[in-house]
């Protein structure tokens, strides 16, 4: 991979925000430092407080000792700033587009996974998931829209809108293994379905990528120090 300057990325496996700063790397063949916060959310390191010190929390990519914070943003820094295939939509009309569905992503998939993940009762992660797979019926008419017919929200190859869902993929899979939950499936999202095999055969997806089992592992970490308290 071609390196540029001086690239430092603090992160966590665990963290699909994580993962999109690290496909949007690995798209453009840029060559760097990862670094693991590897007791979050319990402590952390000097450097990612003093990097980050308004949200306390990764990604934060560092360049040439610039922090930069919040993963969709990282992307778009990445995307200007290194050569290569483009990540953001070339038209204003479709960058703008894919930019408002990955803050939809971020605003409402994230709190119905953590939903899902944080329920007490069966009844109440019954309720989380149908919040969940309505998130998803909109993201598959965006699929459908965004995507003219092509493989991916970017067309032939991945895009932006494309790593902001992506990147939770890994994600997915843990909420199955753990609770039976199947997120993106043929009978309620089969577009989704079928974009999101092809997502995890892309070369970025299976360098980049961590288990589902990391997730899962990760999970149960949390819910034994809420237990513990």
């Amino acid at each position: 991979m071609a390196g540029k300057d001086d690239l430092k990325l603090l992160g966590l496996v665990a963290s699909p925000f994580v993962q999109r700063v690290r496909i949007a790397l690995t798209m453009k063949g840029v060559s760097y430092e990862y670094v693991e916060e590897e007791h979050l959310p319990f402590s952390k390191s000097e450097l990612l407080l003093t990097s980050n010190p308004v949200h306390k929390k990764v990604p934060v990519l560092i360049h040439n000792g610039k922090p930069l914070c919040e993963s969709l943003i990282i992307v778009q820094y990445v995307d200007e700033l290194f050569a290569g295939r483009p990540i953001l939509p070339a038209d204003p009309y479709e960058r703008a587009t894919a930019r408002f569905w990955a803050a939809y992503i971020d605003d409402k998939l994230y709190p119905a996974l953590v939903g899902i993940l944080k329920a007490a009762t069966e009844e109440e992660r019954a309720e989380k998931a149908k919040e969940m797979f309505a998130v998803m019926e909109r993201i598959e008419e965006a699929f459908s829209k965004c995507s003219g017919g092509n493989a991916f929200f970017g067309g032939d190859s991945i895009g932006f809108l494309d790593i902001a869902l992506g990147c939770w993929l890994f994600w997915f899979e843990a909420l199955r293994r753990m609770y039976g939950v199947e997120i993106v499936g043929t009978s309620r999202t089969p577009l989704l379905a079928a974009w999101a095999e092809r997502f995890a055969e892309t070369a970025e997806a299976k360098e980049v990528l961590p288990e589902a089992d990391d997730a899962v592992q990760y999970a149960k970490k949390l819910h034994a120090a809420a237990a513990a308290k």
